[in-house]
């Protein structure tokens, strides 16, 4: 299974939410999509961590990091290489 497919297989689970059913496309904002709240971006650091074998310091919990698909995808391509 490839990072997006684990994301995607996570928010699906976790969230009860179908991404590509809901029109969310991989640039689309999860906070303003109301996929997940501050509580969920919690549950995203600790899936983060736990499936990809990496630590999300305080200060990379941004927007910028976490707030889509193809944000996920890069932040983890750059802590894992």
């Amino acid at each position: 299974m490839d990072v997006k497919e684990k994301i995607v297989q996570f928010f699906e689970e976790n969230f009860m939410v179908n991404l590509k059913d809901d029109g969310i496309g991989d640039d689309d904002s999860f906070l303003e999509s109301g996929v997940i709240d501050s509580t969920g971006v919690l549950e995203l650091v600790t899936f983060l961590e736990e499936n990809f074998g990496i630590k999300v310091e305080d200060d990379e919990i941004v927007p910028e990091n976490l707030d889509s698909i193809n944000n996920l995808i890069r932040y983890i391509q750059q802590k894992t290489q």
